[in-house]
Order: structure tokens, then sequence, then C-alpha cells
């Protein structure tokens, strides 16, 4: 369904310059308007507050549904880029009063306290301070998702609420005190980027919501395959096109009466796409996957997708090394099984870590893909195996290294899905064996928790170096007027 909007794909360096060109133009615009003269900081406030709003309805395409923006990046990595963004805009937006009131503060405290209360309370700024309020809630609770008591569609219906509040009180706040954008070529920009946010949220959640119904999918079977842990084949209703993937992508799923895009949850693709359909393998873990092992054989599905760069295709390499942990085997099944539908003759290496070995999926399929392939496989269980062909405890730089050998470094790629401890500890263990960074690839729907692999740090760098730059940006604008 994505496709709909495709667009060329672009890679990390080119979408970060976009993103910095893109946020020049309303400063441009501003600059080529007139206004009263003001103070240098006065200068700064307006850009952080252009910036800013500008910012924000960026944001609604950078959270992973759109192929054009996060096509070529992941969505580990464009899901890090936005919420680290939404961080900066928080802080453009609380500096924005701030710097207005500070050459007043600098030359009499008591004068710049009461103008910055004026423009906390007067009528003229409150579409302002919502737009604030909004953005500031927004953040606090994404970043306490997990902590909170509420359902994970509630959370996801307040987030596009408090969004859409922040980005149109935000435009209105402009265009009604506005240094710059009040009128003028800015006013028309602003205009057109409020129709820019109304169309993509209609994408999203009207033209999306209106496919899901007009292609629906059908549930043909379910089938437990390990503990807690379900196969759907899942087929295409009348009139529904087949889906084109790569193995190793996601789509989002929704069921029944509930096909609506506030409701859709994101499942790895176990499959290949030699054969006709869908199969998902789901893990209960919540309230929506708790129910997926009752659902009856005929249900209605809803898929909109493909998504995702967990693929072969978008990483070539002439050895494989894969890396599953728990429910995160489902993308490497599917890849295993479109690798045994080619007669793929690269060498490859598959590592499969859980808990208990009730946990292990698709046993029988995997052992049989050795006699298929050119494959190696370690079963891992940190409960006593019990099976002979399985090993006891985690995966451990030992076996990463033993895993390795014959495999040359360079031309290895390594796909990893897991848990979110999991990953950063086999990412990190990889690159002290040798392995560069650019040949390990993981994608991670669960961010909870505080671990950040190497990898993770070096994106976290490159992508402030994006907020430095809107530093200077706003500097320029500032020292130029």
């Amino acid at each position: 369904m994505h496709n709909l909007l495709q667009l060329p794909r672009l890679n990390g360096a080119a979408l970060g310059s976009a993103y910095l060109l893109a946020a020049l133009l309303p400063l441009l615009l501003a600059r080529a308007q007139s206004a009263a003269p003001m103070d240098r900081w006065e200068y700064a406030a307006a850009a952080m507050g252009i910036i800013a709003l500008w910012g924000m309805a960026v944001q609604f395409v950078t959270s992973g549904r759109f192929e054009a923006v996060s096509g070529r990046l992941g969505i580990d990595k464009i899901m890090a880029f936005h919420k680290l963004a939404a961080l900066w805009l928080v802080l453009a937006l609380l500096l924005h009063p701030l710097a207005y009131v500070l050459p007043t503060s600098l030359d009499d405290p008591d004068l710049g306290w009461i103008r910055l209360q004026f423009y906390l309370t007067d009528p003229s700024y409150r579409t302002g301070v919502i737009s604030l309020g909004a953005l500031g809630v927004l953040v606090a609770t994404s970043l306490l998702r997990d902590r909170l008591p509420w359902p994970y569609e509630a959370w996801r219906a307040a987030h596009l609420l408090l969004g859409l509040s922040a980005v149109l009180c935000g435009l209105h706040h402009a265009w009604a005190v506005g240094r710059f954008s009040a009128e003028g070529a800015l006013a028309w920009f602003w205009a057109l980027v409020a129709l820019a946010v109304l169309i993509v949220v209609l994408v999203l959640y009207g033209w999306r919501w209106w496919l899901l119904h007009r292609r629906p999918w059908r549930l043909e079977s379910v089938t437990k395959r390990a503990d807690r842990m379900w196969e759907l084949d899942i087929q295409p209703g009348p009139g529904t096109p087949a889906l084109t993937y790569h193995a190793g992508q996601f789509v989002w799923m929704t069921e029944g009466a509930r096909r609506f895009p506030l409701f859709d949850h994101p499942f790895s693709i176990a499959d290949s796409p030699s054969r006709e359909g869908l199969s998902l393998l789901i893990k209960e873990a919540g309230d929506f996957t708790n129910q997926i092992g009752n659902l009856p054989e005929g249900r209605v599905i809803g898929i909109d997708g493909p998504y995702g760069e967990f693929t072969l295709e978008a990483h070539p390499a002439e050895a494989l090394l894969l890396i599953g942990g728990g429910v995160g085997i489902a993308p490497i099944i599917g890849i295993l099984r479109d690798m045994v539908a080619r007669r793929d003759t690269r060498p490859v290496r598959l590592a499969y870590a859980v808990g208990q070995p009730q946990n292990f999926a698709c046993l029988d399929e995997l052992r049989a893909a050795t006699e298929k392939l050119d494959l190696q496989l370690w079963l891992l269980s940190e409960d006593p195996p019990d099976a002979p062909d399985m090993m006891h405890g985690r995966l451990t730089h030992a076996r990463l290294t033993e895993m390795m050998k014959g495999l040359p470094p360079d031309t290895t790629k390594t796909l990893i899905c897991g848990p979110g401890p999991m990953v950063v500890a086999v990412s990190d263990m990889l690159l002290e064996t040798g392995m560069p960074m650019r040949n390990v690839v993981y994608e991670r729907f669960d961010y909870a928790g505080g671990a950040r692999s190497h990898q993770d740090r070096a994106r976290t760098r490159q992508m402030l170096g994006i907020g430095a730059m809107f530093l200077l940006i706003v500097t320029g604008f500032a020292l130029s007027m």
C-alpha cells in the first residue's frame, strides 16, 4: 500500500542534506521580508521558532511509514532520528520565548520576567503556548510509554492528536503574531505546510483505512510453532493483489472490524516471495498478540506493507551470519525459506537463541535446511537443552568467533533480530571479532531499556551533527539580519 507514494529512495547522507536544505527555505523567505529592527537574540528566537515549526511538520513523514524516507535507512535508523529530532524541537520551542526576552532581562530582570509572563498568558500568544505544551506532553509520554497504564492503541491516538495540536497551533501562532510569518511569502509557505500535514494524515489514516477494507486478506490457518508462538498463513482475498516484497521485510497487520491504522501492529514476514500469500510468526507478548492463537480461520485481515530493509537484496554479501533471538527468528526464517526456494549456494551460519528449549520454533524445518543449503546451525538455550544438537547458554564472544571461522569479515554480512539487549551485546561482540560496523545490520521494534550499541552511538553522533548545523543556521540568520 505504501507504494502509492513511492519516490526515489535516498541514502542517509542525501536525506540529511535534504533535511537541512529544506529547513533553510523558510528562513530564506523570512530573510527576504521586512520586519521591525530587533536585537540579535530576538532574531535568533524567531529563527528557532521557524525551524521548530518546520521540524514539527517534518516529523509526520519520519515516522517510518513512508518508503521514500525510510527505505534506504531502515526502520531502526529513521525512528532513532525521529525521537532525537523531537528532543531538538522541544528545546528550540523552550528557547524561543526565552531568547525573545533575554535582551530585556539583561537590562532589567524584573521587566524581562513581566515580558515572559505576558508571552505565556496573553490570549494572542495562547496557541503558541498550547503548541509547546502539546509537544512537551507528546515527548514525555513517548519516553514513558512503557510505564504508562495505557493500551498501545490509546497511546498512538494520543501521539497523533498531540502532534497535530502542536503543529496546527504553532502555525496559528506564526500567522497571528509571527514577526516574519504573519504575511508575505512565508505566510503562504506555512499554508502549504499545513496542507501537506493534513494530506499526510489523510493518507496515513484515511487512504490506508480505505485500502485495508478495499483489499482484504484472509486468515487461512493458525499453527502453533513453539510455546506461545503461532504461525499465521494469510492469503489475499478476492480482488486483492499479491504482495511484492523481499524476504525479511515486515508488514503492519490488523484484523476483523479493527482494520484501522491506529490498531495495526508490525510483524516480520516469515516467508519467501516465491510462495503465494504470507506467513507471519507471532509470539504472545501483549493484549493483541495474546489473542493470536484464538483467531478463527477465515478472519478478515488487513495488511499494509511491505516495509524495512532487513533483506539480502538491501545488503548483498558473499557469506551470511544470521542471528535470531526469540521471536526475532521470524524474518530469519523468511530469509532461509527464500534461500532454499532459490537454491542459494552462499555459506550461511545461523545462531538461534531462546530462554527455554520449548521456545524454539520450526526446528524440523531449520534442521532440514542444513541439507539444502551450505548452512551451519547453532541452537542455544539458556535452560538445559533437551536435544543433542542444542547448546546450553548464551551466544558468547567465543561462540561468535567459532561461527565466523572460514567467513571473511569484509565480505560477510550479519543480520540480527531479537530482544534489544541481545542485539546490543551481539553487535558489539561482532565488532570485537573484526567485522566492520557497516556489515552488521539490525532493526528493532522494541526500544525499551537504556542499552545502546557502538553502532547506536555512532548514529547518534551523526544525528547530533545535524543538530549542530541547525545551531549554526540559527546563528547565521541572527548575524545576517
